[in-house]
This record gives structure tokens, sequence and C-alpha cells, in this order.
């Protein structure tokens, strides 16, 4: 099987919620639209920005359906949304996943091995897992942080690699030495990594690195699809606008994602409320909120600058 997914970003896309806590799923749809319309090339749904861990597996496999049928094809489509602990039911789980049409099925890196358990563990029931699942779907992995991050080693990746069904890695060690150890490993396979990390990206995106997905696709996706299109410059511009976004990343310490849902609503007009499920959006203080508008202020300057001619 054959599947090369674009190069560029690749947001972790948030859950539109209802004031009640039901999924908005009209608000949904404006969100593809607002993603594709600031040039992504690929969606992450179901993810832990989605607030995977607190929708039920039908809302899981609504919210992927619906995210298909909204994007017809123009851009691929990735999921996850493995979330138990029983090897059963995340069987269940990906195999339901894998029939709603998206052009991936990604494993979640904490779900196949406790905290505690050697990497050996997490191997032999990754090459287990791989039994269980449609053959016909392509797969991927995601390092989430949630319950706890397990950060694969180049060894590992390289035998995901090797087994030909793995295309996809949103890697979220923030360490670019082990970075280009892993793009080591998997050179010359079907298996790309898309870095999480600004800090890293640009240095990561130079050695091999095939794009972003991260947070702050949900902030300033337009600004970094123009620098993982223009990495490979080795301009003072393109450093400045690395290091404005490494900068501007740091308001995922903040109070996401709920800051990200009232940017979106604030200041780019979205029909989304701030409600999430994973915490209370009262730890949105007048402060935090005041420091999302500045940003937005500062990136529509940034994007004054590289994206509507004003370069050089």
């Amino acid at each position: 099987m054959k599947n090369e997914f674009p190069g560029g970003v690749w947001p972790v896309m948030l859950t539109p919620f209802k004031e009640d806590g039901k999924v908005d799923y009209p608000a949904l749809d404006a969100l593809v639209e607002w993603y594709i319309g600031h040039g992504v090339k690929g969606l992450f749904a179901v993810c832990q920005s989605g607030e995977m861990f607190f929708l039920t597996l039908k809302e899981r496999i609504a919210v992927a359906k619906r995210i298909v049928k909204k994007v017809r094809g123009r851009i691929p489509v990735i999921a996850s949304g493995h979330i138990s602990d029983s090897f059963a039911d995340q069987v269940a789980e990906l195999n339901a996943m894998s029939e709603t049409g998206v052009d991936a099925v990604i494993l979640i890196t904490n779900r196949l091995a406790a905290e505690g358990e050697k990497d050996s563990v997490w191997t032999e029931n990754c090459r287990r897992l791989l039994k269980e699942i449609n053959p016909d779907i392509p797969l991927g992995l995601y390092e989430c942080p949630y319950p706890y991050k397990r950060v694969l080693t180049p060894d590992m990746l390289y035998d995901c690699a090797k087994s030909g069904r793995f295309y996809f890695l949103k890697d979220t060690c923030c360490d670019i030495s082990l970075i280009r150890r892993k793009l080591k490993a998997i050179r010359g396979t079907e298996l790309k990594l898309y870095n999480a990390n600004t800090s890293t990206l640009l240095a990561s995106l130079r050695s091999g690195a095939t794009g972003y997905s991260g947070v702050m696709a949900n902030f300033q996706p337009d600004l970094y699809a123009f620098l993982c299109e223009h990495s490979s410059e080795k301009s003072r511009e393109i450093r400045e606008l690395a290091d404005f976004l490494t900068i501007s990343s740091f308001i995922e310490r903040q109070c996401y994602p709920v800051n990200a849902k009232y940017f979106l609503q604030h200041s780019q007009g979205l029909p989304v409320t701030t409600f999430t499920r994973s915490r209370n959006r009262r730890e949105l203080i007048p402060v935090f909120r005041t420091e999302v508008d500045m940003l937005d202020e500062l990136t529509e300057t940034c994007r004054e600058k590289y994206l509507k001619g004003g370069r050089g």
C-alpha cells in the first residue's frame, strides 16, 4: 500500500461544544473550513486537543465521520481515539475508527504499555495489536503526553517502520538530538515525522522532518505553513519567524484548549464557544484573555510581513 501524506501543517483539531456540553457539529464544520483556509495540509482529529479522553466512543466516531464528510477529500484526515486500558477495547476502538473514512488511524503510544513497563513490552504489544487492526488502513503514532508520555526510541520506530504499515509520527520529544536519531532510523521508509514542538521545529525540518503537528496550529496555522514551506532558506527573516513562533508558543502553557477556543471565537469570528470538558473555562482569567488578544495583534503584524507581500 502506498500512502504519501503531504508535508506542512497538520493541526491537532479542537472539538467544539455547545453551551450545554454537547458536540457542536455546525461549529466543527466551520472550524474545518478555517483550517483549510489557512493553508493546512492535513487534519489530525480526535486527539488530545480534541479532548478524546472526554468523548464517548460514539462521539469520537461521529466527530471523525463528520470531518471526513466536510473535507470531501480536499486534504487527508487522520484520527486516533483509542483511550481504553484494555487490549480488547482498544482493538474495538481502532477498528471502529478505521471504518469512518479517515486516511489513517493513529496509535497512542502510551496505550501500548504501562508507564513502568519496558520498551520490549511496548514493541510486543504493538506487534500483537497490528494483527488485530484492519490491515487495509494506514497507521500512525502519537506520543501523547497524557496520562503519561511514552517517547519512542529510534529502534522502536524502526521496528514500526519496517512493518510497512506506519506513515505518520506526531513527535513530542522536544529534543533535537533525539529527533535527528529518529529521522535517521526511519530514513527511506514510508514513516514520516511531524514535529509538535516549535522550539525545535526549524532545525528538525532542516534535518528531514516532514512537517508540524502541534497546538499552535490552532492559533497560527498559516505562519507555520509558511515556515514549513521556506524552512530550507537560510535567511535572517526565516530565523526571526521561527523565533517569534517559539515565543508565541508559550501561550500553550496558559489555559489550553480554552484559550484556543477563545481566540477562534473572539479574534477569528468562528461560532465556537469556550466550553471544554477537559478543564474549567473560568481558568481563562481576564489577564489571560488579554495575552491572547496581544498575541493576535502581533500575529497579524507578522502576517503582514510574511504573507501579504511585506517581506524584504
